[in-house]
């Protein structure tokens, strides 16, 4: 009986093995995605708005076009060709009549005056009327500002007017033994005057005789001493600003004009000064006047 059951048992295990069904798992093959390598595609430049060039300084033209010019001394001064054209016509009387009265090139007085002063524009030229740059030292007894130069707050002279200021410059060079070696030197060699007056310890600048040369040349301001000495004037080529003696009695501020017919009295009563007063301001000796000359009537 026993083998019986184990036979029937070995049986039906023998027939479940083979109806038993296999069971395969299928994958299903995604496709790999393709690598796209990216393409950049430039892009049109996008237009740029003209951006307005940097203006730089312009060469001085007989037509009056106005240039740049920076001018550094006792301050950073930037004015125009025009404004050092109508400084010269200012004050090229006074500085003509000191020739003249000291001994001092013209065209010396007007370089150093437009350094010295910027044109008239630079910070003691307006808050001092000190147009030399002048500093008190010991014997000064007038009024004097503060001014940052070699050193800070440095005690520099002041003026009532412009034409004192011209006066002090002519006066500080003939009363100075230190400057005495100038007056041994040709009235029209400006370019010795320039150096001897770096030489002499005028300013600490070592450029200082080659920017006064540079003003001279670029402004004919040597023209001035070819008036007072009686010589002829021969312009630079290549720089030919030219300073205008044309014009009304009101073409600069502060000044007139000598008309036909003018007497120093006729324009003392019209500006409401004495005659020694238009004699002082404008360093006259005597009362000769000329036509066109520009005299300071404030």
């Amino acid at each position: 009986m026993f083998k019986k059951t184990l036979l029937l048992l070995i049986l039906i295990g023998f027939s479940a093995c083979h109806t038993t069904q296999t069971v395969v798992r299928t994958t299903k093959k995604v496709p790999s995605k393709t690598t796209r390598t990216a393409t950049r595609i430039p892009r049109k430049p996008t237009p740029s708005r003209p951006v307005a060039a940097t203006s730089q300084p312009k060469a001085a033209s007989s037509s009056g076009q106005q240039g740049q010019e920076v001018i550094v001394s006792t301050s950073k001064t930037v004015v125009y060709t025009e404004v050092v054209n109508d400084y010269v016509n200012q004050f090229k009387d006074i500085a003509m009549g000191n020739m003249k009265s000291y001994g001092i090139p013209a065209s010396i007085i007007l370089a150093q005056g437009i350094l010295e002063s910027g044109a008239g524009k630079g910070d003691l030229a307006v808050s001092a009327n000190n147009h030399f740059g002048i500093k008190c030292h010991a014997d000064w007894t007038g009024e004097s500002v503060r001014h940052d130069d070699d050193s800070d707050q440095e005690c520099f002279r002041k003026y009532k007017d412009p034409a004192e200021s011209y006066r002090d410059h002519a006066l500080f060079l003939t009363t100075r033994s230190r400057y005495s070696g100038l007056f041994k030197l040709p009235k029209g060699d400006y370019e010795a005057w320039a150096r001897g007056l770096r030489a002499a310890g005028y300013a600490t600048d070592p450029r200082y005789p080659e920017k006064l040369i540079s003003y001279i040349e670029r402004y004919n301001l040597h023209q001035y001493d070819s008036q007072v000495l009686g010589t002829e004037f021969v312009p630079f080529e290549g720089q030919p600003v030219k300073v205008s003696n044309a014009g009304t009695s009101a073409a600069v501020a502060g000044t007139y004009e000598v008309q036909k017919g003018d007497t120093l009295y006729s324009i003392s009563k019209k500006f409401s000064l004495t005659v020694d007063q238009l004699k002082q301001k404008n360093n006259l000796t005597d009362n000769a006047l000329s036509i066109g000359q520009r005299l300071v009537v404030q």
